[in-house]
């Protein structure tokens, strides 16, 4: 059974390992003309997805290219003097188990599970989808046509394969109300295992270094009421409305950091937003990851998110036999929570790290400092006791889904 997967960054290569293993045909169709190796931005992976990433021999390798940042200096507008934090202090008010790595190191860890085994189609996307109930013919726009059983859009944020099949992107988005950059930059601070952060009013700025990456990345976070005007594909008019949002900020690294932004070799800049939508597929085709249920970008938990419908979408074709008829609405089904639990937990973070006003500021950083003197399991009971702690980034059951006969390929 060919199964079309759009998208080579997590989802991609997580769907990939699992059809393989259970005996479909994946075929990766990739825009980008190699697997990036610029660093990316850092993410993370909590306990569900680790899980996974275990059970794909890839754990090994993934904490070996960690990111290693183990505290957070803290700053800001509200600030007396810097907060020192244990970045697993934060961690553990989420879940048990996590790892943060860059992102496309993570890409290429979970790309080598396969590498050799399936078939990659590097510099290319679809420009055409027609199902006709009975597979789904496939124009590319370098590889001449084909005909699919299944095709998933594991294609981010902004889809292919969703605009293809649902129309256009704005149907299905939900603006939260703030904008995220990320830039590389020389690592002037010598960063090791220590990331900096200044929080204010209505925007946040950081600067970390990381294992192996020989440079540092500085993230940027700010609110805005309005939707911004400019194109997703101008990078110089994404740099100029950064270094305007940030240019006053009262930090005596932000100098720098401003000045590195129009030299950045990596460059990442986006709204926080969230695709929210009543089913993830249609006919023949489907979606996973940010393409079908993005909470945020830094915000949701998405990556962790990614690998686990990734891997519950593999197992659940794999339990109907193939039938799509079947395993689409149980993926959905058996998702549906854990993608409502990460909307609520990416508006949350989002105006938790943003605050809009001087007294939510000033109780970010009392919780921080409480996180950093109470004990880690006390702090998470009493989130519980609130309602607002892990829940599947932590208490998600990763199911095995080995199927006793499995596809044939």
């Amino acid at each position: 059974m060919r199964i079309l997967v759009s998208g080579a960054s997590v989802a991609g290569p997580v769907l990939a390992y699992w059809l393989r293993r259970y005996g479909f045909t994946p075929t990766v169709v990739e825009r980008a003309p190699t697997l990036r190796k610029t660093g990316g931005h850092a993410v993370d992976l909590f306990k569900p997805a680790v899980e996974i990433v275990e059970r794909m021999g890839a754990w090994p390798r993934i904490l070996e290219h960690r990111t290693g940042t183990d505290l957070i200096t803290m700053a800001g507008d509200r600030i007396k003097r810097p907060i020192d934090v244990e970045t697993s202090r934060l961690t553990k008010v989420m879940s048990d188990r996590h790892v943060e790595i860059m992102r496309d190191d993570l890409s290429e860890i979970l790309y080598d599970t396969v590498k050799g085994e399936v078939e990659y189609l590097f510099d290319d996307s679809i420009t055409g989808l027609r199902d006709d109930g009975d597979g789904v013919d496939v124009t590319f726009e370098r590889t001449p046509g084909r005909r699919f059983d299944l095709v998933i859009g594991a294609d981010g944020l902004h889809s292919n394969v969703r605009r293809l099949t649902f129309g256009e992107e704005s149907r299905h988005t939900a603006y939260i109300g703030s904008y995220l950059g990320v830039i590389s930059l020389p690592n002037h601070l010598n960063l090791d295992g220590r990331m900096m952060v200044y929080s204010g009013v209505g925007r946040m700025a950081g600067v970390y270094g990381a294992r192996r990456l020989g440079e540092a990345r500085a993230i940027f976070m700010f609110r805005s009421a309005a939707e911004l005007d400019y194109h997703h594909r101008d990078i110089p008019r994404q740099k100029e409305l950064l270094i305007r949002h940030f240019a006053d900020l009262p930090w005596d690294q932000a100098p720098r950091l401003i000045k590195e932004i129009d030299r950045a070799t990596t460059f990442y800049f986006d709204s926080i937003t969230q695709v929210r939508m009543d089913t993830w597929s249609q006919g023949r085709i489907t979606l996973a990851g940010d393409a079908g249920y993005s909470p945020g970008p830094a915000v949701g938990g998405g990556t962790s998110l990614a690998a686990v419908g990734a891997y519950v979408l593999a197992g659940q074709l794999a339990a109907a036999g193939g039938d799509h008829r079947r395993a689409f609405p149980a993926y959905e089904a058996e998702m549906a929570e854990f993608v409502r639990h990460s909307r609520a937990f990416g508006l949350r973070t989002a105006k938790t790290i943003i605050p809009d006003t001087g007294t939510r500021a000033w109780a970010l950083a009392q919780s921080v400092r409480l996180i950093n003197t109470l004990p880690g399991g006390l702090v998470r009971f009493a989130l519980k006791l609130s309602r607002s702690g892990s829940g599947p980034h932590n208490d998600f059951p990763i199911r095995d889904y080995t199927p006793a006969n499995p596809v044939r390929p």
